[in-house]
């Protein structure tokens, strides 16, 4: 939650940085009107519309804040007082994903989608998801399938510098937290919230080097082909005119 007037922002649909000004945002703040046993709180809502001409779409969060009311005393005036935020939500988008293009195998966005939605729920089933993320990209991209994933990323060990190929079998070691459960079942591992992020990241970071660089790369080589044959076509219609 952001509370500059003129702050720095990524458009979570078309991925554009931008500096937002009061133009682009709304911002609203509403209170508790009834006692509950959680006290007072303040909620504010921020409302913010892409300023790309091509995208336009509007982003809306919602964070809840201690609120609590100072009486006056020596000569110091009383007050509402907003204290320190205690959660927030996405709404629109519902969480932090990034919208992937449609080149991107659609289970892969789902399972990409759904961890980032259960991130803060469910740290250990996010971390999961990833796992199944991933080895999705290594059998659709590499064309890599076997009977176990340990396998699979050994596989892809001379097709990617060494310290991408750690951080893709930190995934699967992670993961494999939330997919198999202890032989001591009184052994419980935990992953933070911010684990889980670390491995949606690599995520992102993985179809963008995969998926999306190979997609660009070949957009340009088509478009110099189609270039060339333009102005081959044009050289023959020349020299067959009479």
């Amino acid at each position: 939650m952001q509370e500059e007037n003129v702050f720095h922002w990524t458009c979570p649909f078309c991925d554009r940085d931008t500096t937002i000004t009061s133009n682009s945002y709304d911002r609203n703040s509403f209170s508790l009107s009834h006692e509950s046993s959680e006290g007072q709180r303040l909620f504010k809502t921020i409302l913010i519309v892409c300023p790309n001409p091509k995208c336009k779409k509007f982003t809306l969060t919602i964070g809840m804040y201690e609120y609590s009311y100072t009486e006056a005393s020596s000569g110091v005036h009383g007050g509402w007082k907003i204290g320190k935020m205690l959660q927030g939500w996405n709404l629109i988008p519902p969480s932090d994903a990034k919208v992937f293009p449609e080149h991107v195998p659609k289970p892969i966005r789902d399972d990409y989608v759904e961890a980032c939605l259960i991130r803060d729920l469910s740290p250990k089933a996010s971390a999961t998801l990833s796992r199944r993320c991933l080895q999705g990209m290594i059998r659709n991209f590499w064309g890599i399938s076997k009977a176990r994933l340990v396998d699979e990323i050994d596989a892809i060990r001379d097709k990617t510098d060494s310290l991408t190929w750690d951080a893709i079998d930190a995934v699967r070691k992670i993961g494999n937290i939330g997919a198999h459960m202890e032989k001591d079942i009184n052994v419980i591992v935990d992953v933070e919230p911010n684990e889980a992020q670390l491995l949606i990241g690599l995520i992102e970071l993985l179809v963008k080097d995969w998926y999306i660089a190979k997609h660009e790369r070949e957009e340009r080589l088509k478009n110099i082909v189609a270039v060339s044959q333009v102005k081959d076509a044009a050289k023959t219609g020349a020299l067959g005119k009479p």
